[in-house]
């Protein structure tokens, strides 16, 4: 049959055979092209070659019903749909063949779809195509500026890719736009799907969201120390207070909130905070590590009396001694930061306890502790608005900041002392200059900036060891219960050994601080990224800012500027090489806002 002026099909187009080789064809086409191809490549249709089209009728199809699940030859079912065989009909049953709703090819013969499959794929064909209407459709109306309700389900899988939980949407192809969280979210903002408030940050870096659970509060013993006046400190409005203190004489007393009761160890709230981690502060909401309805359970100050884990000790020439740990009960006075200010000094207790925090901070300064005071500001998101403030020191939380590293160290000797396995928080000496190291009080932007680089990175491990940073010999963080999981983790160890209950060994330590530190980074990666997109947010509704920043370092005619009043860092090439801590005029001339990037311009 492959006779010279057969017809054939090669690559779905026809040809004619126009010369016979050894081991090949030479296929002429109606364009005038030819090429020379093996008998495997090409597929006969008609012993005489006549010019054909693409045009065809569907055929008698219902002839076919007695040969389904049979095979046949192209000649025979040509033969059966049009009666004849022609090469022109020859061609269009190839063509039904080739479209694979009633056929498909068994090597050279033709297989018969049993009805019922061809059904089937024609349902298939019908929802494809009416997918694609849909999918143009929204095209359109994207194009118009006018989507309506039936373009959600295409606006769904975009925002799955901008939350980063899918790696494709068919409307960013139709739109030849990447499938990237980044263009997934560009496109949802310039259509109004989404607002430019929208934080897409947390589920993009799989943070899970506030559950509630149902808890029954469990009872414990406490010891009854209501007779004290216990403060607690913070932020005007928090409502999570997770440390308070007291004083009784020469004996200081740190009150915790005493979560540990409530979440014992192994048990399915305590999976639910390893699985989380830390609450995050964001500017437009607070994700919480434990269930929101357990936090005012374990709250201090959130009712008349307080279930605290509470820690008491001296502190006589900055030495420690006389450590006690007890489950308690406490009234909680609840005092804002800038109320405490206010009073510090007139307050006999709170003046006191001032005093001692202030000698201890002088005690760790002593013994090489180095704190950077770069500037940062607090993001707000407020009824769609962002608002930035530069935050502040004050006595007050220098007060209170010290007094939880000093309720670190307290509970690194205590658990030292007692052969408690603890996540201990450590840091190697760092890089620094002399004159840094002389001058560290009364650093300059520039230098600051510098030594932020020579810190060693803090670690966590079941091994106490110095924390260079603090200027102390053992460390570990203690105060927070509420909000950070390995706080926990500490406060459970010793609730299980003053109760003399087992307690964790430094294999089971171990694998909760691998699961922190894997999921911690997703925390920090959203908190930074949450607080840069709302940044650029601030600047876009604030169009025309201008403000200054100062040079902390300098590559040739590149200067690396802190902006103080924004917390940001930019680089800039600048005409007249400038000096360190000089500052520059700045104002912003592009903002990338889905990638949270934004260019100055020095004025």
């Amino acid at each position: 049959m492959l006779d010279l002026g057969a017809l054939v099909a090669y690559k779905g187009k026809p040809a004619k055979i126009s010369a016979i080789t050894t081991h090949k064809f030479d296929l002429l086409f109606s364009d005038g092209s030819s090429r020379k191809v093996r008998e495997k490549d090409f597929r006969f249709i008609h012993p005489q070659y006549a010019a054909i089209n693409d045009t065809c009728s569907a055929g008698a199809m219902n002839v076919l019903q007695d040969f389904e699940n049979e095979s046949l030859t192209l000649k025979e079912i040509t033969e059966w749909i049009f009666d004849d065989y022609t090469a022109q009909n020859a061609w269009c049953t190839y063509l039904l063949v080739e479209d694979s709703l009633y056929f498909y090819w068994t090597k050279d013969t033709v297989f018969i779809r049993p009805s019922e499959q061809t059904e089937a794929i024609q349902n298939q064909r019908n929802t494809k195509r009416i997918e694609l209407e849909s999918l143009n459709q929204c095209v359109e109306n994207i194009n118009n500026n006018c989507i309506s309700d039936d373009d959600s389900r295409w606006l769904q899988e975009v925002e799955l890719v901008a939350h980063n939980l899918s790696k494709h949407a068919k409307l960013l192809d139709a739109l030849s736009l990447d499938n990237k969280p980044e263009s997934a979210h560009k496109l949802l903002v310039k259509i109004g799907y989404w607002q430019e408030a929208m934080n897409p940050y947390p589920r993009r870096h799989g943070i899970l969201a506030d559950e509630s659970h149902s808890h029954e509060i469990i009872v414990a013993e406490r010891r009854d120390l209501t007779h004290f006046n216990s403060y607690a400190i913070d932020n005007s409005g928090s409502n999570d207070a997770d440390d308070a203190i007291s004083i009784e004489g020469d004996k200081i007393w740190i009150h915790i909130a005493d979560v540990a009761s409530q979440v014992e160890c192994d048990s399915t709230l305590d999976s639910y905070a390893q699985n989380r981690i830390s609450n995050l502060y964001l500017p437009d909401q607070i994700i919480h590590m434990l269930p929101p309805n357990l936090v005012p359970i374990c709250s201090l100050g959130e009712d008349a009396k307080s279930r605290a884990l509470s820690v008491g000790f001296r502190l006589i020439d900055c030495q420690i001694s006389d450590i006690e740990v007890v489950q308690s009960e406490i009234k909680v006075e609840k005092l804002s930061y800038d109320g405490v200010d206010e009073i510090l000094h007139q307050h006999a207790e709170l003046s006191q306890i001032s005093t001692l925090t202030k000698e201890h901070k002088s005690f760790r300064n002593d013994k090489g502790a180095l704190r950077l005071d770069l500037p940062n500001v607090d993001v707000r998101l407020v009824d769609g608005r962002v608002s930035l403030r530069k935050q502040e020191a004050s006595e007050s939380r220098e007060m209170v900041a010290e007094m939880m590293v000093i309720a670190g160290r307290v509970i690194a000797q205590f658990s030292l002392e007692n052969n408690i396995a603890m996540p201990f928080v450590t840091q190697a000496k760092g890089s620094f200059s002399d004159e840094i190291l002389e001058q560290k009080a009364h650093l300059t932007l520039s230098q600051m900036f510098k030594a932020a680089r020579c810190f060693k990175r803090s670690k966590i491990s079941t091994k106490s060891a110095p924390h260079s940073g603090l200027g102390l010999d053992s460390y570990l963080r203690v105060t927070s219960p509420i909000r950070r999981y390995l706080d926990l983790v500490v406060q459970q160890q010793l609730l299980n050994f003053i109760n003399n209950k087992p307690i964790l060994d430094e294999a089971a330590i171990k694998n909760r601080i691998g699961q922190t530190n894997v999921v911690i980074s997703k925390v920090n990666k959203a908190t930074r990224q949450s607080n840069d997109h709302y940044k650029s947010l601030f600047l876009k509704q604030n169009k025309g800012w201008k403000g200054v920043g100062t040079v902390v370092d300098l590559h040739g005619n590149k200067a690396t500027i802190l902006i103080p009043e924004l917390g940001m860092i930019t680089q800039l090439k600048l005409g007249e090489k400038p000096s360190l801590d000089d500052e520059i005029q700045l104002k912003v001339v592009a903002i990338d806002f889905e990638n949270r990037l934004v260019d100055f311009k020095s004025l």
